[in-house]
């Protein structure tokens, strides 16, 4: 039955209930199964896990009234790391100059927290290194210096600013670099899983009173949504290997949602984590999502190349092929012809190979010039996509159901 993202929040963060027989009563009780230690949601790029993680927040913790109250990482109750988790740092390039460019953090509770009274920086640094590369260095501006009314030097510390620079290892340095995408992103998450590490440290003491802080009291779900999208497989798996250890390490009521588009994330996650049930997220052409329970890693429970060809085929049935349908017809394309050992992907087209791979090649091209821009499909290339489609099924070995007769 297909749901909303609304329903499908509640539906992880709602005890489970289920039929059990009593023998002594000989009748079946209706009882709650708890929310589990974690939950591993796999779904295809696009199909809404960003979006999930944001209806779980705003179902867990409504946003306050107060619409001016500062970003941090969490609202009480729950702790998230997504896209617009990236949204508390922004660059200052220094465009006029063109010599220092800085990430800025912007004033949130919980980066101050990790930095300034936990003075973690230097692990932040250190799990960053694992993720890109031992020399790529982020600094810190620690402190800042002002005048007060009196006329005396006043030091705060910061922790506002990140620069960023490559090492020589003979006390000298590049300069202050503008960093990748991938690599801002691997800092990112590098905050977050050292500002992670110190909560479940804190939440494992049991009794409130002891806790070095309360301000985690409240804290009941943390949300990972795909932090691997810029990773190599070294760092991916390294990346789910310490996660998962740092999840089993938890000893509180804290709770782990993690969704992921990657199958080996996945199914390092799957083996290395023992108490978690697993889901594969999908959305339907009406707009509404499926959250199925599914046992076993991703080769035993979904397939992508088998989630293009559904596609593919939702497309055709509707008549609503777009110009990325073209993409993803290359895409199945290129895995079958990987699978079978085809040196191009192009040998598995039907007779005019070159003219189909001409038209295929021109809808999948990442030309940006304006002036090339391709229209949105006609009825015949709409077409093209549906025989090419059955020309790979027919001739190469995709099991069909048969059709039943009566």
């Amino acid at each position: 039955m297909s749901k909303t993202l609304t329903e499908i929040a509640k539906q992880l963060s709602t005890p489970k209930k289920v039929k059990k027989t009593v023998p002594e009563k000989t009748k079946e009780v209706e009882e709650a199964k708890p929310v589990p230690k974690v939950q591993l949601i796999y779904a295809f790029n696009g199909i809404g896990k960003t979006r999930l993680s944001c209806e779980f927040k705003r179902l867990i913790a409504p946003k306050k009234d107060d619409e001016n109250q500062e970003p941090s990482f969490t609202c009480n109750k729950i702790l998230y790391y997504n896209a617009f988790t990236e949204d508390l740092f922004y660059w200052d390039n220094d465009l006029n100059q063109d010599t220092e460019p800085k990430l800025k953090i912007q004033p949130n509770t919980f980066t101050d927290w990790i930095l300034k009274d936990q003075g973690q920086d230097r692990n932040i640094i250190t799990n960053f290194q694992h993720l890109t590369n031992d020399k790529l260095t982020p600094n810190f501006n620690e402190e800042y210096f002002f005048k007060d009314k009196e006329g005396k030097d006043v030091i705060i510390k910061a922790f506002s600013e990140v620069t960023f620079s490559l090492e020589r290892g003979d006390d000298k340095n590049s300069g202050y670099l503008k960093i990748s995408k991938g690599e801002e992103s691997s800092f990112i998450w590098s905050i977050f899983y050292t500002l992670l590490d110190q909560i479940i440290n804190v939440l494992n003491d049991a009794e409130p009173n002891d806790r070095e802080t309360n301000q985690f009291d409240q804290l009941e779900y943390v949300f990972i949504d795909d932090p691997v999208s810029s990773l190599d497989e070294n760092h991916l798996i390294e990346l789910a290997v310490n996660l998962a250890v740092l999840i089993k390490s938890s000893q509180s009521d804290l709770k782990f949602i993690v969704t992921t588009h990657n199958p080996l994330f996945y199914n390092v996650l799957y083996n290395e984590l023992k108490n978690k049930v697993c889901y594969l997220l999908e959305r339907f052409e009406d707009g509404n999502f499926a959250l199925t329970e599914r046992h076993g890693d991703s080769n035993k429970s979904f397939s992508y190349h088998l989630y293009l060809k559904q596609i593919l085929e939702q497309a055709i049935a509707y008549n609503q092929v777009q110009k990325y349908h073209f993409t993803l017809l290359r895409n199945l394309y290129e895995k079958t012809a990987s699978f079978l050992g085809y040196p191009r992907w192009s040998e598995l087209l039907p007779d005019d190979k070159q003219a189909y791979l001409n038209r295929i090649i021109q809808f999948t091209s990442h030309s940006t010039l304006s002036n090339e821009a391709i229209t949105q499909p006609s009825e015949p290339e709409k077409n093209m996509v549906a025989l090419l489609l059955n020309h790979l099924v027919n001739n190469y070995s995709f099991w069909q159901q048969e059709k039943q007769h009566g």
